[in-house]
Formats: C-alpha cells, sequence, structure tokens
C-alpha cells in the first residue's frame, strides 16, 4: 500500500480517520496534533519523515482544518499532495459548514469509508503513475501560467505608474499654467489699481487748487 494512513482534523481533534493497514501511524498523527508539531498555519503541503513514516500535511487554513496522510517511500510527495487534494475537496464539499464546530470523531462514520477508497484508489500502481504523471503536467502548467501573470502584473504595474507619472507632470504642467496666468492677471488688477488711485489723487489735488485759487483756470495762483 502507497497510503497507509488519513486523517481529517480540526487542531487536536481527529473527526475522521482511515487504516489500510495495520499500524500505528494513527496514534503517531494524533500525538503529533496534540504536541503541535504540525504547522497549523501553512497552506502548502508539509512533508516530514516520523517515526519511521513519511507524514504529508495540508490545510483548509479559512475553515481551521488538517488533513494528513501516512505514505511509504513509495508514494512520494507528488501521489500524497494529489490525495489530501482529493479529500480536502469531498470534506470541505460535505462538511465545509459543520467542520468547524463538530466534535471529536463527528464524521467518521460516513467519511472513513471515503478515506479508505480514496487511500485505495491513489494506492492503485496503474492509477497512482497516471496521478503522478497528471499532478506533475498540472504543476507545471500552473508554473508557467503564474510565471506568465507576474510578468504581465510587473508590466501592467509599470505601464499604470507610468501612466500615473505622465498624468502627474500634465496636472503640475497645468498649475505652472495657471499659477503664470493668476500671477499675471494680479500684476495687471495691481497696475490698474495703481493708475486709478493716481488719478484719484490728481483730481483731487486738482480740486483743491481750484478752490484756493479761485477757479478751475487757478487765476489767483498763475498771477
Amino acid at each position: 500500500m502507497a497510503i497507509l494512513y488519513a486523517m481529517v482534523a480540526r487542531g487536536s481533534t481527529v473527526l475522521a480517520e482511515s487504516n489500510a493497514t495495520a499500524t500505528n501511524a494513527g496514534a503517531i498523527a494524533r500525538e503529533m496534533l496534540e504536541k503541535r508539531r504540525l504547522s497549523l498555519n501553512d497552506d502548502g503541503c508539509i512533508s516530514s519523515s516520523y517515526e519511521g513514516f513519511n507524514f504529508h500535511i495540508k490545510h483548509a487554513k479559512e475553515a481551521g482544518l488538517t488533513f494528513l496522510c501516512a505514505a511509504d517511500d513509495a508514494a512520494g510527495s507528488i501521489l500524497a499532495s494529489a490525495f489530501l487534494d482529493d479529500i480536502r475537496e469531498r470534506f470541505v464539499r460535505a462538511y465545509g459548514r459543520t467542520g468547524p464546530s463538530s466534535p471529536a470523531y463527528a464524521m467518521n462514520d460516513g467519511f472513513s469509508r471515503i478515506l479508505r477508497e480514496q487511500m485505495e484508489y491513489y494506492s492503485d500502481p496503474s492509477n497512482a503513475e497516471s496521478i503522478k504523471r497528471l499532478k506533475g503536467e498540472i504543476d507545471q502548467v500552473r508554473g508557467t501560467i503564474l510565471e506568465d501573470l507576474n510578468k504581465n502584473v510587473d508590466r501592467d504595474l509599470l505601464k499604470s505608474l507610468l501612466d500615473e507619472a505622465d498624468d502627474l507632470k500634465e496636472e503640475a504642467g497645468g498649475f505652472r499654467v495657471q499659477d503664470r496666468n493668476t500671477r499675471s492677471t494680479a500684476w495687471w488688477r495691481s497696475v490698474k489699481l495703481s493708475v486709478a488711485l493716481i488719478i484719484v489723487i490728481l483730481v483731487v489735488a486738482y480740486v483743491i487748487l481750484a478752490l484756493v485759487c479761485h477757479g478751475l483756470a487757478l487765476p489767483s495762483c498763475t498771477k
């Protein structure tokens, strides 16, 4: 058997488990959960050897669930990762709403059978090779898509930054033109006010002189 044991847990609470063969993998897995030897906040697949078993762990972070399997050397991380993705999707689809609040072994009667069936399926050599090849192709395509996406995102981000820079330059130029127009308008207004004030002063001075000099022609002041 490639997959020897499988478990679904919430924290240290086991919700469902199944053994393909008579091993102590379940007891070791529960000890690992209780002693917090699992990185519960990691969304990726964690693989580690412990007490003679190859343990592979994945999480559904949003539901607080842990999916674990113990496998032999023949399984490999690719097959184990595909198996965990499969049971995670099946469990979340069936118990996604109740899993985060259910007591220990609440789903064992219904889901342990699914775990056992999927362990048998993924442990079948003919299925295992197809799964590994397909998973490898999917990962390769995903990596290519992500690489292209990152390039496009970087290019789009650069274009966006350049566009924003151009907009800022245009706005700055507009502000400068507006500032020059405002200053020019204020200068001409000041000149006009100064000329008007001078004219008013001259008129007032002339009126005063006309009164003092007894006439508009200033007769008494020009003699």
